[in-house]
């Protein structure tokens, strides 16, 4: 059976009537085997310049392609206690329908008549607001009324003053005319009394012209009183004058106080009311959103915060929507040695969850049950797992994705790059080399070329 010994059982033995162990004796076999190989190796040879796409796999899932298409949680506003669920899970809601309904849990907002009493407070205080308005502008009349009545009293203090200087120069003239006649009744007194003297004239006579020195003595003294009188006449007009500039400046400071006073006041209350208005307009904003409504157009996904009675924090999260009618995009992640071949443009295949395929990555043309995708936005930056985001959105040239595709479905990847023979992939995976990208302008030219 090994061949050892050079005595062969075919010689005694016919194997004829054993037609099994016929089919094991070699006929020719040597030029079989060549055949064989030869035909496998030209196969090879010929297989190895077949083309091979280059593409980058990688593993995402179906996302929106626009924020506020994606899912998201609905927050409350203000702490409350749930009292009515408007909606169950599964439904469709429109946005602005109501989701459900809560009290307030603060005694601040307690009071039913809270917006009514509000109001009244903003009233009053405008009111109040207004009348110090009134005041200032009653003020601010009085204090033109002063001007004015400053102005004419001025006016007639200056015209007294006036009338007293010339009733000093008048009184002035007096007095010199009445010194004048003094001096010329003292020399006629002198020399009548001279004359009265020698005998020239009678004692009548000097008795008359010395009452008439008395009369211009008298004349003198009432000029000179006269005089002092103009004096204090002028000085009391002088004082006078001041004295209206005095009590003109004491009223319109006091005045002015007062206008000041009242528009701090009104500055005041108004500020007052403005901060009321404002929370007024707090207090009935704040009741609208004991209403919990729908942002947006979707499907209630999950009820985080359920039961009657429960009470939520601020900004605790209530429900989950999941928009319907989002534009779906798959987000996947690449490694770094891999971004740098990625271009906005690339296509892409996808495999989804739960649609069968046949996938041969290197030749997209043959492969069946793939979806096809354009490279949509790319990050810029590493994610906490060290890979960049890569949004892809549907082809409009291949067929449309399927209609059943929900966000959060498992997508498997594979970014096309160029094509390139077999035997160069192979050499380039042995040797480590990266892959051959294109740009989408240098695809669009090879089509053009082909």
């Amino acid at each position: 059976m090994l061949g050892i010994s050079k005595n062969k059982i075919s010689e005694n033995v016919s194997f004829e009537d054993f037609k099994s162990l016929g089919m094991t004796i070699p006929k020719d076999e040597s030029r079989k085997r060549i055949q064989i190989l030869l035909w496998t190796l030209i196969g090879m040879f010929l297989f190895l310049f077949l083309p091979w796409t280059q593409n980058i796999s990688t593993k995402g899932f179906v996302t929106a392609l626009r924020p506020d298409q994606r899912p998201q949680t609905v927050h409350s506003i203000i702490a409350g206690r749930i009292e009515k669920w408007y909606v169950a899970e599964g439904d469709y809601v429109k946005k602005g329908d109501t989701v459900l309904w809560i009290s307030e849990i603060k005694d601040d907002y307690f009071d039913p008549k809270l917006l009514e009493r509000t109001q009244m407070q903003v009233d009053a205080k405008t009111l109040s607001a207004k009348s110090y308005s009134e005041k200032v502008r009653s003020l601010e009349i009085q204090i033109q009324a002063l001007k004015e009545n400053n102005v004419l009293r001025k006016e007639q203090a200056e015209n007294r003053l006036r009338m007293a200087e010339l009733n000093v120069i008048s009184d002035s003239i007096r007095f010199e005319q009445s010194k004048v006649n003094f001096k010329v009744g003292t020399e006629q007194l002198k020399r009548t009394d001279k004359l009265y003297q020698e005998g020239l004239r009678s004692l009548t006579d000097f008795e008359q012209r010395e009452l008439r020195f008395q009369e211009v003595q008298a004349g003198l003294v009432a000029a000179e009183n006269n005089l002092l009188k103009s004096k204090n006449a002028l000085i009391a007009a002088q004082i006078e004058l001041n004295a209206i500039d005095n009590d003109f400046r004491d009223k319109m400071a006091k005045a002015s106080a007062d206008m000041y006073e009242a528009m701090s006041s009104q500055f005041d209350a108004e500020g007052t009311a403005t901060k009321l208005e404002n929370q007024y307009a707090n207090y009935e904003v704040r009741t609208g959103y004991r209403h919990v409504l729908a942002p947006q157009d979707g499907y209630i996904t999950e009820a985080i915060q359920v039961g009657i009675g429960e009470t939520i924090k601020e900004g605790a999260e209530i429900i989950s929507i999941l928009p319907g009618n989002a534009q779906l995009a798959v987000e996947m992640f690449v490694d770094p040695v891999d971004f740098p071949l990625l271009r906005l443009g690339n296509k892409v295949r996808f495999i989804f969850d739960g649609w069968p395929a046949i996938v041969f990555s290197g030749w997209p043309q043959i492969t069946n049950g793939t979806f096809g995708g354009v490279v949509k936005a790319i990050d810029n930056f590493a994610g906490p797992d060290g890979k960049y985001r890569v949004l892809v959105v549907e082809d409009l040239e291949e067929k449309p994705w399927p209609t059943q595709l929900r966000i959060g479905s498992g997508a498997d990847g594979i970014a096309l790059l160029n094509d390139v023979p077999l035997w160069y992939e192979i050499w380039r995976q042995l040797n480590g080399f990266p892959a051959d990208y294109y740009t989408a302008r240098e695809k669009a030219e090879n089509r053009k070329s082909k």
